[in-house]
Parts: structure tokens; C-alpha cells; sequence
């Protein structure tokens, strides 16, 4: 897991962040060319944690980093998720439950994906 997103609807993110960053006691600081993302850096050393703006509910998601999209995604198919749509290199399904996961291509620290990754046999 890398990522944890506060989904709130666009014309709330704002508000939203600067509650998360308050309630939080970290910075928010809005993403460079991808607009709909605020990160709230320095809740969990590996995690990260933002909001995103989204045209839907509120709800939180969960993001998985991996070095296969693919492989990731074709596992959690078989274990019942459901692929719902794609957003550039990502998958979103909804996982049994309900809840949304995103299947993402990595992106952080290599280090820190080394120490936390989980390797599937």
C-alpha cells in the first residue's frame, strides 16, 4: 500500500485539505500538474496520504504500488475484485466489500518501495 486518498467532491477539495492539514498537523501542498491532488506529506514515513478531487461521493481509497500493473491487477481480479475503469497507467477496481482500489505504477522513493514491497509468488 503507498497511498491513502481523502476522495472528496471538486468543488470541496479546499476546504477538505485545510481541514486534513489541520486536523493533521502537516503542510498541504498542492500537486504540480495534477491539480486534483493535495498531498499531506509527513503522516507515515512511506505512506502517503492526500486528497483528491473527484466528480463523485466522498469516500476514502486505497492506492497499490507495484512494478506490474498488470501481474497486480490480474491477481486482484482473481481474488473478486472487479476493474472499473483506467486513469493513464492506473486501474481502479472496486474490491469485494465495496471499497475502491487503485492498481499504480510505481512512482515513490525505490528505496522505500524495496523495503516495503511484498513479492507474489
Amino acid at each position: 500500500m503507498s497511498t491513502l486518498l481523502i476522495d472528496v467532491p471538486t468543488d470541496e477539495a479546499k476546504k477538505a485539505a485545510a481541514f486534513w492539514s489541520a486536523a493533521l498537523g502537516v503542510p498541504a501542498n498542492p500537486v504540480p500538474g495534477e491539480e486534483q491532488f493535495t498531498s499531506l506529506p509527513g503522516i507515515l514515513t512511506g505512506l502517503t496520504v492526500g486528497v483528491q478531487a473527484v466528480d463523485d461521493q466522498a469516500r476514502y481509497h486505497l492506492d497499490l504500488e507495484t512494478d506490474d500493473v498488470d501481474a497486480e491487477t490480474a491477481r486482484l481480479l482473481a481474488l473478486g475484485a472487479v476493474e472499473l475503469n483506467r486513469w493513464l497507467d492506473c486501474r481502479i477496481l472496486r474490491v469485494p466489500g465495496g471499497h475502491i482500489v487503485c492498481v499504480i505504477p510505481l512512482h515513490s522513493d525505490p528505496e522505500i518501495f524495496a523495503a516495503n514491497a511484498k513479492t507474489w509468488e
